[in-house]
Parts: C-alpha cells; structure tokens; sequence
C-alpha cells in the first residue's frame, strides 16, 4: 500500500514538473500574452492541462493494455506536432491573426464594459447591450467573482488551449506510456500513476500561465509600449523554438530520412 501511494505522489508531482518544459512554457506564453487577467489565464492553464492529460491518459492507457508498439517514425511525427504548432502560434500572434479572431469569436469583446450592481450580486455587460435594453431580469446574475472571471470568454478561448493541449499531450503520450510500462508492472497502477501525472499537469500549468499573466496583466495599461513588445517578444520565442525544434526532429533525428531514430524520454 505505501509503494502504491509513493506511485501516485510520484505521479502528481512529476506531472507538475512536466508542466515547465520549455516547449509547454513558450505556447502558453504566446496565448496569454493576449490576456489581461490572471484569473482567466490560470483558466487557460487548466483547459491546457485537460487537452494534455486527455491525450496522455487515452494514448497512455492504450499502450500500456494492449502492449501497442510505436514505430520511431510514428512516435518522431506526434512530436513533429508540436514544433509546427509552435510555428503557427508565433505566426499567429506576429501578425496580429489570434487578436482578431480572440475578437471575432468573443462576443461583444470590442465594446466597452459598464458595471452595476443588483443587490448582493454585481454584473458587468457590454455597453451595446445596455443601449439596447437591460439583457436579463435582476435574479438571473451569476455572483461577481464568476462574471469577472469567465466574462469574454468566448469559444475560441476555450477551444485554443485544450486544443493545443492535446496537441502537446499527443507528442509525449506514447514515450510516457512506454517509461511508465517499463518501470511499473502492474498495468493499473501505472494507468493510475498516468492519472496522477495529469492532474500534476493540470495544476502546474494553471500555477505557471497565473505567473506568466501577471507581467502582461501590469503593463497592459500602465506601460502599453512595453506590452506589446512582450506579446511580440513571446511570438518571435515561439516561432523561433518551433522551427528549431522542427528542424531537430526532421532532419537531426532523421523523421525526414530513411533512418528514423526515436527514443522515448
């Protein structure tokens, strides 16, 4: 019973450190980037985190029960992914693209916000909505601190990170699996500690995109030239990561060649 409850903190906190590698850091900086609370960006730490423990569970779970053997070109492919990824990230945010559709896809994210207040609850809406009649009776407010956090928080913001989570969770889902198999016996005991280790995902990246956010929350209307140049910065790391990373796994690895070498780590 103690070795399986050392497993399962093992898990949690290896799942943790996961969250800081530096392919995982340099996304979620280049999303938030374009946010101005940390609420909502631990938010988006937590949607990451649930893509990428989805991906590894599901993936995971799969390899280690039926013993799947992943061929080196299949494996250096799912980590292709999230170097082009990072590519398209940076791309996106240089030009300007995941500010528009940020806007497209929140609704009413290009007017400005008015509060009041309906007894013991206090709602912020639209102004347009406001011009055009109060949207909602007095009882159906959600409390503050939900209307500050999730308010503008349309599907493409959801739909991003946990998007890019499984994108992440797919490239490591096969390595996990076969180091956890080979160091675990008991099938599930190490589904179990593959759970463990998403939930320490899930934390860590909510703790790590809170940080990030705060720099980019402070000059968001105190120093702006400063913060654009931040959301810039971020763009030119991503893209400039994806394509070494991209270059390492295609040509350095060989994905790209007749002799794919590929070992999980």
């Amino acid at each position: 019973m103690l070795s399986f409850a050392v497993i399962l903190v093992l898990g949690f906190l290896l799942g943790m450190r996961h969250a800081t590698d530096p392919d995982h850091v340099i996304a979620v900086t280049t999303i938030v980037s374009k946010q101005r609370g940390i609420a909502k960006a631990g938010l988006i730490g937590v949607l990451w985190g649930l893509g990428h423990t989805l991906t590894i569970f599901v993936v995971g779970a799969v390899v280690i029960l039926f013993k799947v053997a992943i061929p080196p070109r299949a494996g250096l492919s799912m980590e292709l992914a999230v170097g082009v990824m990072l590519v398209l990230l940076g791309l996106l945010n240089l030009t300007g693209v995941l500010r528009w559709l940020q806007q497209k896809f929140t609704p009413g994210s290009e007017l400005p916000r008015v509060t009041h207040t309906h007894g013991d609850y206090v709602h912020t809406h639209r102004q347009g909505n406001a011009l055009a009649g109060h949207p909602h009776p007095d009882t159906a407010t959600p409390q503050a601190w939900l209307d500050r956090t999730f308010r503008g928080l349309g599907p493409y913001d959801v739909l991003r990170p946990l998007i890019v989570g499984i994108v992440h969770g797919l490239a490591g889902s096969a390595a996990i699996a076969l180091l956890v198999m080979a160091t675990i016996g008991d099938p599930w005991w190490a589904i179990a500690y593959l759970l463990l280790f998403g939930v320490g995902t899930i934390a860590g990246m909510m703790l790590i995109t809170a940080v990030i956010a705060i720099p980019f929350a402070y000059t968001a209307q105190r120093f702006s030239n400063w913060n654009r140049g931040m959301a810039v910065a971020s763009g030119l790391l991503s893209l400039g990561f994806g394509l070494f990373l991209s270059y390492q796994i295609g040509f350095v690895d060989g994905l790209f060649g007749n002799h794919p070498q590929w070992t999980p780590h």
